[in-house]
């Protein structure tokens, strides 16, 4: 069996600038040299694994075994996942049901900013982030507000800080499960562990939202709307991901944070209605920004939600912890090495292939839906273009960025890395979040960046002693943080803009407050550390 080399080079020092060098590509390609990302992510495969034979020794055979393995993990793991994801989406988009529930949403909003902005982009967005994730809540968003009186460039901010916290349970829980594929942590104790980290994230954007579209006082004014918002958002992620796993807390929080805001609005509402910038608004200006000729039955609204109650129901049966089916794993393929890190340890790639893992029960849930709303074949036709016209790149980075990642792994870059950075000591569980926002600012997606760093954070936490979940925990949470200065995800999320092919604004107008939202999440992490270490650690695992 091969065994992982520590320090190839001789020189700590050059190894670890060496073990940096396929995050530095991909920094260089897709930054400075705006390439693609599956194009960027293909060049980065072909230099990491030629890093891994050269300076490495990793075995050539072996180094395409796990490429390999890693590239069926991607496919299988993540874009089975996010093709029926999206693919429900436009289903609903096809069939005319996208446009019935976001009517209802308006009908329900108030003339007030502050009311529109936690229902639309708050609640709203964890729905459609939650469902597809890669930039679309901000595309959906954003319009909407920009509709009702919120400039277009501070619509796309507001709809990108709110959209931080659901990310890392977006797209149906796929970069969980990115994360679980690489590190080998099981799936519902990394769920667990973000999920806390995530609810005590999830305080804070609220309250930023009122301030951006009302100022100071418009925030006070409002706290009952930021603290509903929040609590009832956790209140459905929060026990979603500790104890089903990571497929629904996104659906499950935004449902609860309706239901519950719809509740508060029946007996409170802001004394003073406020427009943007927290002008008050005339009796004229609120009739005005509420007329509507929509009514809706019970039963219209029973329609309008049903989709949603099917994916629950379908998802929660099929993947729950009491169901067989994405245990039964008919096909492993593995390769391993011996560790450089830990005497008599090995660092396995493998790909298991599970025929009723989380992407089939979303399969299944596809077919009710279509069933629901009878799609004959040209509706059937013009969803699986538009899916496939929206999610080939995505599939074609998914392929590469694990087969990348397993090459990292396996080849003992990432150890030699992580090795180098444990020397900064337990000041790293400050760091860990940081390396999460700059990877996702990176590479544009959750799912990749855990991928690229998920088995380094816990290779890093495992040398300093540290709960195994922590790091990588942290490395998710903090991807969701860089998500509004993501060059890919803005290019999606200005696509029913005025700001086409002009992320560059939209990402210096952002880029203040996820600074700010990092900080706090540095805090959160050092928190856990400090005072809660061992609550990540769910289930006894």
């Amino acid at each position: 069996m091969f065994h992982q080399v520590l320090n190839p080079t001789g020189s700590m020092f050059a190894t670890w600038l060496l073990a940096l060098v396929p995050v530095l590509t991909l920094l260089v390609l897709l930054a400075v040299f705006r390439i693609t990302a599956w194009l960027s992510v293909l060049i980065g495969s072909v230099v990491t694994y030629l890093l891994g034979v050269w300076v490495w020794h990793m075995p050539v055979g072996d180094g395409i075994l796990s490429y390999l393995y890693g590239s069926a993990t991607g496919v299988w793991a993540v874009d089975w996942i996010t093709f029926w994801g999206v693919a429900i989406f436009n289903t609903l988009i096809v069939t005319g049901a996208f446009e019935r529930f976001r009517k209802w949403l308006v009908y329900q909003g108030t003339a007030d900013v502050r009311v529109q902005t936690i229902l639309f982009a708050w609640a709203f967005g964890a729905l459609l982030e939650g469902l597809v994730g890669f930039g679309y809540p901000w595309a959906f968003v954003a319009p909407i507000l920009i509709t009702l009186g919120i400039p277009d460039l501070d619509a796309i901010r507001v709809a990108a800080i709110a959209n931080n916290a659901p990310v890392s349970y977006g797209a149906l829980g796929v970069p969980i499960i990115a994360l679980a594929a690489v590190t080998g942590l099981p799936l519902l104790t990394l769920s667990g562990a973000v999920g806390h980290i995530v609810a005590v994230l999830a305080l804070l954007p609220p309250w930023v939202l009122l301030y951006l579209v009302s100022g100071w006082q418009g925030m006070v004014e409002a706290w009952p709307l930021a603290i509903v918002g929040s609590l009832a958002y956790i209140a459905g992620q929060f026990p979603v991901a500790v104890f089903l796993g990571p497929y629904l807390p996104d659906v499950a929080g935004s449902i609860v944070c309706f239901v519950a805001l719809l509740l508060l609005l029946k007996i409170w509402r802001p004394r003073i209605v406020r427009g943007y910038g927290g002008e008050p608004l005339s009796a004229e200006q609120q009739a005005a920004s509420v007329a509507t000729t929509n009514v809706f039955s019970a039963s219209e609204v029973l329609w309008i939600w049903m989709p949603f109650f099917l994916l629950i129901i379908i998802v929660v049966l099929w993947t729950g912890p009491w169901s067989p089916l994405p245990g039964y794993v008919p096909l492993k393929l593995a390769v391993s090495a011996g560790s450089s890190l830990e005497k008599g340890a090995a660092v396995t790639t493998a790909f298991a292939w599970a025929p009723a893992i989380g992407g089939t029960s979303i399969a299944a849930s596809w077919i009710a839906i279509s069933l629901l709303f009878r799609v004959n074949g040209g509706q059937i036709k013009e969803i699986f273009r538009k899916t496939w016209h929206q999610m080939w790149g995505a599939c074609l980075v998914g392929f590469f960025i694990f087969g990348l990642a397993f090459n990292f792994n396996y080849s003992g870059m990432a150890g030699s890395l992580a090795y180098g950075f444990s020397r900064i000591g337990v000041w790293f569980v400050l760091l860990a979040p940081v390396l999460g926002w700059i990877g996702v600012a990176l590479s544009g997606s959750n799912t990749s960046t855990n991928a690229m760093f998920g088995w380094f954070q816990l290779t890093v936490g495992r040398i300093l002693g540290l709960p195994p979940v922590l790091l990588p925990s942290l490395n998710s949470v903090g991807a969701e943080i860089g998500k509004p200065i993501a060059p890919q995800t803005a290019s999606v999320g200005v696509s029913t803009s005025r700001f086409v092919r002009n992320e560059g604004e939209v990402i210096r107008h952002n880029f203040g407050w996820t600074l700010v939202l990092l900080v706090y999440l540095m805090l959160v992490g050092g928190g856990f550390y400090l005072f809660a270490p061992n609550v990540l650690l769910v289930h006894g695992w």
